[in-house]
């Protein structure tokens, strides 16, 4: 017996075999910081590094997509400030989340992707425009630190609430850079201990256009450009005939909108020239660039960017004289489409030209997923996350699109749309005018209404059902209606404002 244990014990000597071996702990992984930074009307191509306005300079832009991801079709559900912001917060669609229009009250339902990330261990901060409900600027739920102001605000001495205490700014203050100011504080401030998450939202670049006075007529003297379709075959400005833009089978509502409000011929009903209007949107967008390029800083400089995601977004396009409109709300590219850029040192490969189709409801579940937080299943949207790190991944390639018509501005009807990577088909509801249809392929610009076309009967007849398919699956299938808010609104007006 006494053999045996020295035997035993040789053998365990022998074999280097420890018989309590504590198991190793492994590191966890440390969570990501997120910051999200929305700006307001930035259509998709208005950035230097895209070179459709030559003289645009946004250098801050151009580094994330040279250091980051750059999602060249990044689109919104709907192309409208509150209805899209709530969309980015809650990952689904205006029929879904309720907020139809800038009047809508925000539902006690609404749960907001912050929330979640609060849930996770975050310290989270919102700073900006919340613009989704206007009867109050104060806190919403998910967020520890506050800084916003009631619905538009404005760009020269604003009024902020901080965390229920209301600031007034004096002395020329510009929005964008009181918003910046706050966002550096609160990065500054946080908790250390704890991963955060800053949702910086921009007044810039909403109309009416109001530079920093640093910016002012930086483009004075710089011609802008116009698209093919701003003036119609025959028209004297018009660099097109009917051949190449097929004027006759644009639908009438957009014909008639030329001389109003968000017309070309009329726009703001005169009060400014259209050459102005281009050349301050571009000066007012040189400050959110700017905004950018101070929180990258502050992430370089303190050592952040290893740990760091940064998404820069719009909530919406802007139309700039395409089919003779300005504003958003329709369906078509320059109004539905935004810039979407992401930057990670050490998780996204730089000068990733990302092509998938990617929206507004896929940012929620993008940034829980990022954040290692579970995805709710009342979320419209996917996880995008997969593709930003390089890894294959099944997508869709079809995205659907809706807008209510709203009392304030009745020029624009109800639209619905579904765009697939080649075709686009939108439907008008609740007037007698013609759909479109547009192989997006052989005509980016739109300028050929193929819904009359007979080789084209069977594409948008499919399209048409996808739409409505799409529609049962989501619930969408009921026009939403909301009591009109506002003293100009009530019983003895017929729609006009």
């Amino acid at each position: 017996m006494r053999i045996a244990i020295l035997l035993f014990l040789a053998i365990i000597l022998f074999n280097g075999f420890t018989p309590h071996k504590q198991p190793q702990k492994q590191e966890k992984t440390p969570q990501k910081n997120i910051i999200f930074i929305l700006s307001d009307d930035h259509r998709y191509d208005f950035m230097g590094f895209m070179g459709k306005v030559p003289f645009l300079e946004t250098p801050n832009m151009d580094r994330m997509a040279a250091e980051g991801a750059h999602i060249q079709n990044a689109f919104v559900s709907t192309s409208l400030c509150s209805p899209s912001r709530a969309s980015i917060l809650t990952g689904q669609y205006a029929h879904h989340h309720g907020i139809i229009d800038n009047q809508s009250l925000v539902p006690d339902t609404a749960v907001f992707f912050p929330q979640y990330l609060q849930k996770a261990g975050y310290e989270t901060a919102f700073i900006g425009k919340w613009h989704m409900g206007e009867h109050h600027n104060s806190a919403r739920p998910g967020f520890d630190f506050w800084a916003s102001f009631r619905g538009q605000g404005q760009y020269y001495n604003p009024l902020i609430n901080v965390n229920g205490e209301e600031v007034q700014f004096k002395d020329s203050a510009y929005v964008t850079d009181v918003l910046t100011d706050y966002a550096l504080d609160f990065l500054q401030k946080r908790n250390q201990q704890k991963p955060f998450f800053l949702y910086l939202s921009h007044k810039a670049v909403h109309a009416e256009f109001l530079p920093a006075p640093r910016h002012r007529d930086r483009y004075a003297a710089v011609p802008p450009s116009y698209p093919k379709t701003m003036f119609p075959p025959g028209h004297e400005r018009s660099t097109v005939d009917s051949t190449e833009y097929n004027y006759a089978d644009v639908p009438n509502w957009v014909k008639t909108q030329r001389y109003s409000w968000h017309g070309v011929d009329y726009m703001y009903h005169g009060q400014i020239p259209f050459d102005d209007f281009y050349r301050r949107y571009c000066e007012t967008l040189l400050g959110v660039d700017e905004s950018i390029g101070k929180v990258l800083a502050y992430l370089e400089a303190n050592k952040l960017l290893d740990n760091s995601i940064i998404f820069y977004m719009g909530d919406n396009g802007f139309s700039f004289g395409e089919h003779g409109l300005i504003d958003k709300r329709q369906a078509y590219e320059e109004s539905m489409r935004v810039p979407l850029l992401v930057m990670g040192e050490n998780m996204i490969a730089p000068n990733s030209k990302i092509t998938e189709v990617i929206q507004n409801i896929d940012i929620a579940p993008t940034i829980l997923e990022l954040a290692g937080a579970p995805i709710p299943a009342t979320m419209d949207g996917a996880s995008f996350a997969s593709i930003l790190l390089g890894k294959p991944t099944a997508w869709k390639d079809t995205i659907y699109y809706e807008y209510f018509w709203e009392r304030a501005f009745p020029q624009t009807p109800t639209v619905h749309a579904v765009r697939t990577d080649r075709y686009k088909y939108i439907r008008y509801h609740g007037i007698w005018d013609i759909n479109e249809l547009y192989d997006l392929q052989a005509d980016p610009e739109e300028m050929n209404n193929l819904i009359r076309s007979e080789a084209h009967t069977e594409v948008a007849k499919q399209l048409n059902q996808a739409l409505f398919q799409w529609l049962e699956k989501t619930n969408g299938e009921f026009m939403p209606l909301k009591i009109d808010q506002g003293k100009r609104f009530d019983y003895k007006y017929r729609g006009t404002y």
